[in-house]
């Protein structure tokens, strides 16, 4: 690849990235205000840039099912600003998830409670009844499918950072794919899936 297309994909991430900073952390803001974590922009390389798929075109709404999470409750703890954490609240609401929400003032102390390592944390952490941690915008789909057979080693799911297009983080149609991640009790984590597609969300 050209020095020059390099700077320039890059350039755009970043771009990308001052467009859309900042949102999650304004109590009016939207899913259309959706945020970058600051640790992804940091880390974005070439290839990363590249796969923001800024010309991909969501063509569905996600669709919401009421009975996918029926009977399961979760307390989640987040900021009291944070917009991007009531987004994603509602998507799993939609989906059937019944839940109390709690600003705090000092989220790490939740994480740390729970067991959420560094590497894996993100701007919200939901705690279901069954004591199951459900950090950051995992898509409701994926919360039911782990809740439904969780394995023995794991105390739950994380999505790190905030990526654009995950439930919540909605942005102008814009998609980076990311992985949700499985904690697990020793420390450890591992990939639990790939999610290429915003359709794949769904």
């Amino acid at each position: 690849m050209m020095p020059f297309t390099v700077k320039f994909v890059r350039g755009s991430a970043v771009l990308l990235t001052a467009a859309i900073l900042s949102a999650c952390g304004q109590s009016d803001s939207n899913a259309s205000n959706a945020s970058l974590s600051t640790a992804n922009a940091s880390n974005a390389s070439s290839g990363e840039a590249n796969a923001i798929q800024s010309s991909q075109t969501v063509t569905e709404t996600p669709a919401n099912n009421p009975d996918l999470l029926k009977n399961v409750s979760a307390t989640v703890y987040k900021d009291a600003n944070c917009g991007c954490c009531k987004e994603w609240i509602g998507h799993a609401e939609d989906n059937g998830l019944t839940t109390t929400a709690h600003d705090v003032a000092d989220l790490s102390l939740f994480k740390e409670r729970y067991g959420v390592p560094a590497e894996m944390r993100s701007c919200h952490t939901a705690v279901t009844s069954d004591g199951y941690v459900i950090e950051g915008h995992v898509p409701a789909k994926y919360v039911a499918e782990f809740l439904q057979n969780p394995p023995k080693q794991a105390i739950g799911l994380a999505v790190p950072g905030m990526p654009v297009g995950s439930p919540g983080m909605e942005y102008q149609d814009k998609f980076m794919p990311y992985q949700i991640m499985q904690i697990n009790k020793d420390g450890t984590n591992q990939v639990y899936a790939e999610i290429e597609s915003a359709e794949q969300q769904l």
